[in-house]
Order: structure tokens, then sequence, then C-alpha cells
């Protein structure tokens, strides 16, 4: 029989009343590697299993494409109507600027109130909902290191002779202030955020009496443990709930480019996607712990995802799949729990090839 997440595993997420599974199903496969009734029956069985939490987005499946951006809403959506909606804890994000995607609200232009609310009314639209319960902001709107960028740059503040503009994290609070006061959005987050921008929405808001982020969602793996730098402890004492993306880094973490490079996934079928882990020292970490987890009689797949889902600072962990397989055996992982001995070689390991994928 297939584990089953127990409602006693639940957690809440920060400091709201959110109790959400420490699995949350990701869904920027669906309308891309998966049709819709693929997507369905992922949903299905995600929610069979004890999964309460979805995440998506706005700009979904990846690679952003404009002529693919939203299918994954719209493929959730679909499902959703036929759902008991208070049972599902529901999170999306709204796609900032800096990256190009011109497709997206003509830019998008900005995270000010005008770009915030149509992004917002597009994804309530899509997701045949009136409320989300988790938004976030995808990405940071000022210039900072993300996606496989690992060093702020102070010339990329400029533009042109002048200091680039964007819209202060005060005025971004205020517009989704708005937005949680008129019903549509139960509490905020951010997502690919670092630790200056965290400390600023927590700041601004208790200053202003706006709205407090109750999350933030980054990369978290065996190859980018970068958020333990400065990150966890700001989660700590803030009460800040942390949702783990990319527990497997691409595919990398299973081994599969390790016996074949040209193997089927998302490095290889979107060439160029995956900067983040096109770095030198990647191969090698893999390798390393994939001899650990040999050697301690466990797949390189289930040692890097127990590893995740049993970290303190993890509230919940974002998986995502294209076949019931995956996802089985993503599911299954959770019942591992690795002892004091894997984790302290784990850590001579992380010592040795340190964030090789940052």
């Amino acid at each position: 029989m297939s584990y089953y997440i127990e409602k006693q595993d639940y957690r809440r997420l920060g400091q709201s009343d959110l109790l959400i599974s420490p699995i949350t199903l990701g869904t920027m496969t669906f309308g891309e590697q998966n049709t819709e009734s693929e997507a369905f029956l992922q949903l299905d069985w995600a929610i069979s299993h004890g999964i309460n939490f979805i995440d998506t987005a706005e700009m979904y499946p990846v690679p952003p494409r404009e002529n693919t951006f939203t299918v994954s809403e719209t493929i959730l959506g679909h499902w959703l109507k036929k759902q008991k909606r208070e049972q599902i804890v529901l999170a999306t994000k709204a796609a900032g600027p800096r990256r190009s995607l011109n497709w997206i609200r003509n830019g998008p232009k900005a995270l000010d109130e005008k770009n915030l609310r149509e992004a917002l009314e597009g994804s309530l639209k899509r997701l045949r909902t009136d409320y989300i319960d988790l938004y976030q902001l995808h990405w940071p709107e000022r210039n900072v290191p993300m996606f496989g960028q690992y060093k702020f740059d102070p010339s990329a503040e400029i533009e042109e002779s002048k200091l680039k503009e964007w819209v202060s994290i005060h005025e971004q609070l205020e517009a989704l202030e708005k937005l949680v006061q008129e019903g549509k959005i139960k509490y905020i987050g951010i997502s690919n955020e670092q630790s200056w921008g965290v400390m600023e929405f927590i700041r601004i808001a208790r200053e202003k009496k706006l709205p407090l982020i109750v999350s933030v969602q980054n990369c978290y793996n065996l190859i980018n443990r970068g958020i333990e730098f400065g990150m966890t402890e700001i989660l700590y004492r803030e009460k800040i709930g942390f949702l783990a993306y990319s527990p497997l880094a691409f595919g990398h973490l299973t081994g599969k480019y390790l016996k074949d490079m040209d193997s089927k996934g998302r490095v290889t079928l979107f060439k160029g996607f995956a900067q983040r882990y096109d770095k030198p020292n990647v191969f090698p970490a893999v390798k390393a712990y994939e001899i650990l987890a040999s050697k301690h009689g466990m797949t390189l797949t289930d040692m890097a995802l127990a590893f995740v889902y049993h970290h303190w600072f993890v509230t919940s962990t974002i998986i995502g799949a294209t076949s019931i397989d995956q996802l089985r055996e993503n599911i299954e992982a959770y019942k591992i729990k690795l002892s004091k001995e894997l984790l302290d070689e784990i850590e001579i390991i992380h010592l040795t090839h340190m964030n090789p994928a940052p």
C-alpha cells in the first residue's frame, strides 16, 4: 500500500491559520510535460494520499513560453471546480519584472497595485475560485542574484547612467493589503528572496501595520543549501514558514545524469534552462552522495528527499512529477528518517563540495 500523509503530520504555515501537508504538489509540468488528463491523475492521487497543499503560478508551466504561460493554472482550475474548495490549500504566484517575460501583462512592468491586481484577477479566473490561500511574489522586483546567479552585482542597478527604478517593498505590501482586505487573498508570501528582502518585508509590515509574510519559497536540496547561511535564523526567529522547491535538483539527485548525460528530463529537454546546475562541481558532489546512499542501502532519490523533508526549518517540500510512479516514489520517501551517522556523513560531503549549484 502506498504511503499516506497523516493529518497529525500537517504543519502550520508561519503565523497563519493554514495547516498544510509536509509535501506540496507542484504543478509546473502541467501543460508542458503533462497533459490535462495526466495532471488530473496526479492531483487525484496526491489528494487521496494526504496532500492538501497545491502550488502553481501564473507563468507556469516551465520553462516559460508565450504560448503556454497560464496553462498550468487553467488546468488546475478545471480540476479545482469539481473539488471541495475548503479542503484544498491553494498557492499561486505573481510574476515580476527583471526576467524579460514580455508576454505576461506586457512586461510584467512592476509589482505595483495595478499589476498585482491584474495578475491576481487573472489567476482567480483561471483557477475558478474567489480566493487564494497563499499569494506569493514569484521573485523580487529589485536587482538580486537568482536562478543560478550567485553574486550580487551593484552595476546591475544602473541603466543608461541612471538608477533602475523598482517598486518599493512598502508599496508592494500596500497593494497586497488591499487585496487581502477584499478577501481575495488570505495570506502573502515571497519566493526566490534574499535575507535583506525577507527582513525588509517583515520590518515594513510591522512598522506600517501591513500584512506580514507567512512564508518564503526558495530552492533547497543537497547541492543547494544557500539558505542555511543566514536565512534559517530569520525563519526561526521571525516564525516564517519555509517552502522548499527543487529537492531533487532538476533530476540530478536521482543520479540519472551520472549514468546518461542525455537521459530524458528537464535538463535535456529544455537546453539552457537549468543554468543553476550547469556548474563544475555538481557531478562530483552528486556522485559522492550517490555512493553514500548506496552504502546505507537506499537510493539517492530517497536520501535526497528525506534530507529535505525532515529538516527542522522546512514546513513543506514542493515536489513535481511527470508520472504517478514518480509521485508515489516521492511521497513514499517521507517515511524515511535519516540516521545521525548518515547525516554526519552528508555534512562531510557538504563541506567538501559546498553548494555546487547556488
